[in-house]
């Protein structure tokens, strides 16, 4: 296990966005970092995403489909790439993930594969890394940008998105970004990692749907 203290949050020094608000902030902030990275921890092992043409064809258990459409945006993701790259921008994933896999886990999982391709930095950390500082409670899912935002990512119960509260104090920001590069640095390649755990497993809907 991955023996650390886990930062908090404070909700007094948080401001809490819709999800609207968010988007808005998230890509204004995220488009003016030069020669900079962002970390991102991912707890949850299942979301409603929004406006993905494959989740929804996930969500209706046609999972063939589902990985078509990640083909469709390779030329997106290059692109993407060649923009960061001039600006001298790297996103990194931290990706805590339990087994056996959700559906929703192995589809997105064919998901980072493929954006890894494209230069995002990702890397799987197994949920017993994270047990005993989850002792308290599961760990959030944080998005930190540039090294001065960091936005603690809201979910319904169902997983549906419904905005962040955004933290810019500098100790708020710094110590949580030093845990996840800390996540980071003891996870595992997602390359490595999807050849073993993913890529031989059948459709998550072989023995019915999500």
């Amino acid at each position: 296990m991955l023996d650390l203290r886990t930062p908090v949050l404070p909700p007094e020094l948080g401001e809490r966005l819709t999800r609207e608000a968010y988007r808005r902030d998230f890509w204004a902030r995220e488009g003016e970092i030069r020669d900079g990275g962002s970390w991102k921890l991912e707890r949850r092992q299942h979301f409603e995403e929004v406006g993905s043409p494959s989740r929804d064809a996930l969500s209706r258990g046609d999972w063939e489909e589902a990985l078509r459409i990640f083909e469709e945006r390779r030329a997106d993701l290059a692109a993407k790439e060649r923009e960061n790259e001039l600006r001298g921008y790297v996103f990194h994933r931290a990706r805590v993930v339990e087994r056996p896999l959700t559906p929703y886990m192995q589809w997105q999982l064919h998901s980072f594969r493929q954006r890894a391709e494209f230069g995002e930095r990702i890397r799987m950390v197994p949920a017993e890394l994270v047990a005993a500082a989850e002792e308290p409670g599961r760990l959030p899912d944080v998005t930190i940008l540039g090294g001065h935002t960091l936005y603690h990512n809201q979910y319904s119960e169902t997983g549906a998105p419904v905005g962040a509260v955004r933290y810019t104090d500098p100790e708020v920001v710094e110590s949580w970004e030093h845990y996840i590069r800390a996540l980071y640095a003891a996870g595992e390649d997602i390359a490595s990692y999807f050849e073993r755990e993913v890529a031989p497993l059948p459709s998550p809907f072989a023995h019915g749907t999500e």
